[in-house]
């Protein structure tokens, strides 16, 4: 019967059909009681604003972040380049010879990137990758250097803001609310390696992933614009009261 039915035939029974389960969206829900303030302190300083007054020309907003586990995946046979009418054509299989953590900081005024590759995420290499910016101009010699983070363990918490700021007085560590990565612009960037220098994943060593990271962190500087950020804190109140208007939802939460 399935060979004598066409695939429009087939789709139109699937759409009538009132069970429809590959139609769903993810979705987590704010959970930080504190949702509010903190992601309206982030806005805040995506507009150059902190506490009620606007930045100074020598105070500067980094969003930072790692991308875990960029795996070098040497492919059992060597990738075929593109042809007319055909794609490029990556083997299946892999071996495996090892990965990278990349942690990343991005001026979200400048459009400036600063990135290292570290065997694995924690304090030292978080430590690192501050340091490798706080020690150059003009961040050095700032008032103030705000460093957007998520909750991860290389800076979570007031410890991690003890930490830093014992390092470098004019910095401030500002966390965003649980589960609100997409607050954080670094995420942008990293999509955008992704797309770009990561996919596919076709790598001899971890020597050509690095190579490859930092190689494009370059180029795409020489050409990026700060992202034309819109998602104000109105915006934010209007997603909020959503929330809170639907019974069902504001239960959830």
């Amino acid at each position: 019967m399935v060979a004598t039915v066409s695939d429009k035939t087939v789709w139109r029974w699937l759409h009538e059909d009132a069970i429809k389960p590959w139609q769903h969206r993810t979705w987590i829900f704010p959970r930080d009681p504190d949702f509010a303030q903190k992601a309206g302190r982030i806005l805040d300083l995506y507009a150059r604003c902190w506490e009620g007054r606007a930045l100074t020309s020598d105070e500067f907003v980094l969003s930072a972040d790692e991308k875990t586990s960029i795996q070098a995946r040497r492919r059992r046979h060597q990738s075929l380049p593109p042809r007319a009418r055909q794609p490029m054509r990556v083997e299946h299989e892999y071996i495996r010879c090892g990965a990278w953590a990349y942690l990343a900081a991005l001026d979200v005024h400048h459009a400036k990137l600063f990135g290292r590759c570290e065997r694995m995420t924690g304090i030292a290499p978080f430590d690192r990758l501050v340091t490798q910016v706080m020690t150059q101009a003009p961040y050095r010699d700032a008032r103030q250097v705000y460093w957007i983070v998520d909750n991860g363990s290389s800076h979570r918490g007031h410890r991690a803001v003890q930490r830093l700021q014992a390092l470098f007085p004019n910095l401030v560590l500002v966390h965003s609310p649980i589960h609100a990565s997409w607050l954080n612009q670094i995420e942008i960037y990293f999509s955008i390696v992704q797309r770009k220098a990561l996919t596919p994943n076709d790598f001899q060593s971890l020597a050509d992933v690095e190579a490859r990271l930092l190689g494009f962190q370059r180029y795409y500087e020489e050409l990026a614009t700060p992202f034309e950020w819109r998602f104000t804190k109105d915006d934010l109140a209007a997603v909020l009261r959503k929330l809170g208007d639907t019974p069902a939802l504001a239960a959830v939460a």
